[in-house]
């Protein structure tokens, strides 16, 4: 069930997970693009934005698009520390993705009103997130870890709990693994390509938005 709009309160992970089919994995290097880029994906019906903190210039893309493009729900992805759930917070994300789990982060993201998709990819490390309360997860890296195979795997013992598998995922096969019914959405970085970011090719990436929209898991069926 998607949130009604972005300023709705209080936003949860499953919102998050369910609002499209593709949560996009963004990496920015210019601050002159954020904006654009985020408007560009909006038109296109995507607006759960993942900004990674793998540049200095991160948070500074995320408070551009908070304070720009109210459209846009901002994430910050790449968290790795308490510290980085304090830095996203004040810079506007409203939900937050991590590479991999731990109590700490999964405690301080809670503290800080930060819904987390944190990154799994063993059972353990399901159940690790399970006792922190948390059952939409993050699956990285999806398609070296075991891609579908796994994740069918997975459907008996954890049935309550929804994936968003991420890394290697690309058009090509993101249609199969949303038909699993344990798939809400998957993580992908193509819908922000850097030649298009470099040319300022707005239209090709809303373009690709639209595309990504339409991958919903009807289509297989």
């Amino acid at each position: 069930m998607a949130v009604t709009t972005p300023s709705a309160s209080p936003l949860t992970a499953l919102d998050v997970v369910r609002d499209a089919p593709v949560i996009p994995v963004i990496v920015l290097y210019d601050v002159r693009h954020a904006v654009p880029l985020a408007r560009a994906l909006v038109a296109g019906g995507i607006r759960m934005l993942e900004i990674t903190l793998r540049t200095p210039q991160a948070l500074e893309c995320m408070r551009a698009i908070a304070a720009e493009v109210p459209e846009a729900v901002v994430g910050a992805g790449t968290l790795r520390s308490a510290q980085d759930a304090e830095a996203v917070l004040r810079a506007g994300a409203r939900f937050a993705v991590s590479p991999g789990f731990t109590p700490a982060l999964a405690r301080a993201c809670r503290s800080a009103g930060l819904p987390l998709l944190p990154g799994v990819a063993t059972s353990s490390e399901i159940l690790a997130a399970q006792d922190e309360g948390l059952s939409a997860l993050k699956f990285f890296p999806a398609m070296q870890a075991g891609g579908v195979a796994l994740l069918k795997a997975w459907q008996g013992p954890f049935a309550d709990v929804l994936f968003c598998p991420t890394g290697g995922v690309q058009p090509g096969n993101a249609r199969e693994l949303l038909a699993l019914p344990n798939v809400a959405c998957v993580g992908g970085s193509w819908l922000a390509p850097a030649p298009a970011l470099e040319q300022g090719d707005w239209n090709a990436i809303t373009a690709l938005a639209r595309q990504a929209s339409g991958l919903r898991p009807d289509d297989l069926k």
